[in-house]
């Protein structure tokens, strides 16, 4: 499958900070690591080859890493690395350059040159978390000299661009164990694109993207437009060519290698949504229509329409034969005229 994690775990706790930092060396460049935690180091790293690019999943205590010039001269794989931090706080430091990362930003440096970084904290429990991409620099279509100039800075992977890119990510390494080799080299290509995108927007140097890495980009802000406003009524082709200032004719053409058109991509994840919805028992007493209407499909009759045409049953015959039917409320024992009574008795007592 391609996609190995290794756990410190696997060896004796007095040996597992030394496999750490022997790991960090190998598979991503040489370094000297210091923690407080080196009695009991618990961390692991997940390596998955794309093909274009290596990627690799940290999980790690509070550490120290610095990569001297000595270091370097040692061994140097002559690239950049790109850090998406997860539920983490780290401060990093190079060419005289430094920032602190929160959760969701990214951070690039370069293993051709010092650096110095500090893992802080984690927000999500002990541990710090991140996604690190190689990425080689020779053949890198972005001008080293402007590349420099971001080295240790903090880039948000929280909106536009960076979200798309993070999001990525993030999918990669959840689906990245029942993936093959031919589709995770064509996801290399995807994420070597995206990551040079993303790159060329904080450097404003668009105009040296090749024009498939401009599509590809484009096409996955769309994609991520689409996902965030399915319950607009007013989602459409012409919206979201508008969103994204281009012609509908343009973005009809981005979508010509796929297996549908951007209405029907639209109408298929919103009846995803109300699929979804009509199983959950949550949401028993909200009406059919009301479902469809939250999910942008404002007449109930196209709404029952497509749902037939997509899934083979109606929306109410779907509801009915996921949700489970609710138990019958027995009939109280005690009828009518035994409660008169016993209200009657009640009172008399009580005076």
């Amino acid at each position: 499958m391609g996609y190995t994690v290794l756990h410190s775990t696997s060896v004796p706790p007095e040996q597992r900070f030394e496999w750490w930092c022997d790991l960090i060396s190998r598979d991503v460049a040489p370094v000297r690591i210091q923690s407080r935690h080196t009695s009991d180091f618990l961390a692991d790293a997940g390596a998955l080859d794309l093909g274009a690019v290596q990627l690799t999943t940290m999980s790690f205590p509070p550490i120290r890493s610095r990569r001297t010039p000595a270091l370097i001269r040692h061994s140097d794989p002559e690239g950049y690395e790109l850090a998406l931090i997860l539920d983490s706080e780290m401060w990093i430091s190079q060419s005289r350059q430094e920032s602190r990362l929160s959760t969701g930003d990214f951070a690039l440096w370069s293993t051709s040159r010092p650096y110095e970084g500090q893992g802080l904290s984690g927000t999500g429990g002990p541990l710090l978390r991140g996604i690190v991409l190689h990425l080689a620099r020779s053949g890198f279509p972005l001008p080293s000299g402007r590349v420099d100039r971001i080295l240790a800075r903090a880039m948000s992977g929280r909106t536009g661009v960076g979200a798309v890119l993070a999001g990525f990510l993030r999918s990669v390494v959840e689906q990245a164990p029942s993936l093959e080799r031919p589709e995770l080299e064509r996801l290399g290509t995807a994420a070597w694109e995206l990551t040079v995108a993303f790159l060329a927007h904080h450097l404003d140097v668009h105009d040296r993207l090749p024009p498939e890495a401009r599509s590809r980009m484009l096409l996955a802000r769309v994609n991520a437009f689409i996902e965030d406003n399915l319950a607009e009524p007013g989602l459409s082709p012409a919206s979201v060519a508008a969103h994204h200032g281009i012609s509908v004719r343009t973005l009809h053409y981005l979508f010509r290698q796929r297996q549908e058109t951007v209405a029907a991509t639209i109408r298929r994840r919103r009846l995803a949504r109300c699929h979804a919805a009509l199983s959950d028992p949550a949401l028993r007493a909200l009406p059919v229509h009301a479902i469809g209407a939250r999910w942008g499909f404002t007449n109930a009759v196209t709404f029952s329409r497509s749902f037939r045409s997509a899934y083979g049953i109606t929306p109410n015959e779907h509801r009915r034969s996921t949700l489970p039917v609710p138990p019958a409320v027995p009939p109280s024992r005690i009828g009518p005229a035994p409660l008169a009574r016993r209200i009657k008795k009640d009172c008399a007592d009580g005076q």
